[in-house]
């Protein structure tokens, strides 16, 4: 069984990569830029240079290739007909096995982050391949350039309310789609995957344990909370996308338990202090 990775020197792809690597498969990572990944070859794996935008180099990339893990790109604007054509070539190769990472709670999600997720599900619902949906929550690492200011101020700032957030290590999700690629039974499921729902009161307690400071969560308007980004140095437009979502949690969107992530892991998946203290450490 061949398994491709693709935007496999990005943050999510490389772990799959290595995890695969580890449990002694040899992936392909199909990456545009091969010199990003060369300690990845070095390790074992086979790499393959391929851009979502191009499809005569995907179809070589996916040459005998059983099962495809697409990791989402990040051109927003462009990502659902890219990802369109990672799906066609991995259906003109044949595959066994296609799956997705996306976002959860998918037909109720409005978040903007939400909407490119939403026109690829649309897509991959007409796939003429078996599909599983990876529906990740939030990494805690999302939260990692918020914490030396939350530690330094003694506050952590937000719009989510009092709604929760069922994160997870970015290594929990790469362990999880390397069990999807690696074992059976997976075509046609749409898995919500994300560990414990925490409350930002509750990151804030996990990032005042981690770093033995006091911090404390206020929360602030989602227009407040864009323009405080705003001036903080965050460009204006991604300021709205991180007030966006943290609105979206405060309605409940990334609050999952199904526990889908737990069953893949066969384990509890990393709270977020055990994130906050590696990264502080």
């Amino acid at each position: 069984m061949t398994v491709a990775v693709t935007g496999a020197s990005g943050q999510l792809g490389r772990l799959v990569v290595e995890t695969l690597l580890k449990q002694g498969v040899t992936p392909v990572a199909v990456v545009r830029d091969p010199a990003k990944v060369a300690d990845l070859a070095a390790l074992g794996a086979e790499i393959r240079q391929a851009g979502y935008d191009d499809p005569a180099a995907l179809d070589r990339a996916f040459e005998g290739v059983d099962r495809v893990l697409l990791v989402s790109g990040n051109e927003f604007g462009s990502r659902v007909a890219q990802h369109t054509n990672v799906l066609r070539a991995a259906e003109r190769a044949g595959v066994e096995l296609f799956a997705y990472t996306s976002i959860p709670n998918i037909d109720s999600n409005e978040m903007i982050l939400a909407q490119e997720h939403r026109g690829t599900e649309a897509v991959l619902d007409e796939a003429s391949v078996p599909v599983v949906r990876l529906r990740n929550d939030w990494y805690w690492e999302n939260y990692l350039s918020g914490l030396a200011p939350a530690i330094e101020s003694g506050v952590l700032y937000g719009a989510a309310g009092t709604g929760r957030v069922a994160g997870a290590s970015r290594a929990d999700y790469a362990e999880a789609a390397a069990k999807v690629l690696t074992t059976d039974g997976h075509g046609g499921q749409n898995y919500e995957l994300g560990g414990e729902p925490l409350a930002y009161a509750d990151l804030a307690q996990a990032i005042s344990e981690a770093s033995g400071k006091p911090v404390r969560y206020q929360d602030l308007p989602q227009a407040d909370y864009a323009a405080a980004l705003t001036q903080n140095g965050v460009p204006a437009q991604y300021a709205q996308v991180l007030a966006d979502a943290d609105a979206g949690i405060a309605q409940g969107i990334l609050d999952i338990e199904t526990g889908d992530l737990q069953r893949l892991l066969g384990r509890t998946p990393t709270p977020a202090v055990e994130v906050f203290r590696a990264a502080l450490a």
